[in-house]
């Protein structure tokens, strides 16, 4: 025999048993670990906006914060006003 004493037989199956278990367990919970330490993938990329042109002096801002009037966009209110005398 090979083995002897405590180490006999089933004694070795048992206690690689128990190891294999154990490591299936560690990298479970590593790998739930690791899933809270990253962001999620739709918060990190920022998305585009579109950019529009003032009808008045030709500056580029995004769509957000443009004042859309008279089917025409412009950057402050005063553009507003002047763009459409």
């Amino acid at each position: 025999m090979l083995f002897w004493g405590p180490f006999s037989g089933m004694n070795v199956l048992k206690i690689l048993l128990l190891i294999g278990i154990g490591l299936v367990v560690w990298g479970l919970i590593r790998g739930f670990k690791r899933s809270f330490d990253t962001p999620p993938g739709d918060a990190s990329t920022p998305t585009a906006e579109t950019m529009v042109k003032c009808a008045y002096c030709g500056v580029n801002l995004p769509r957000s914060e443009a004042i859309y009037s008279h089917d025409a966009f412009y950057c402050t209110a005063e553009h507003q006003k002047l763009g459409q005398s």
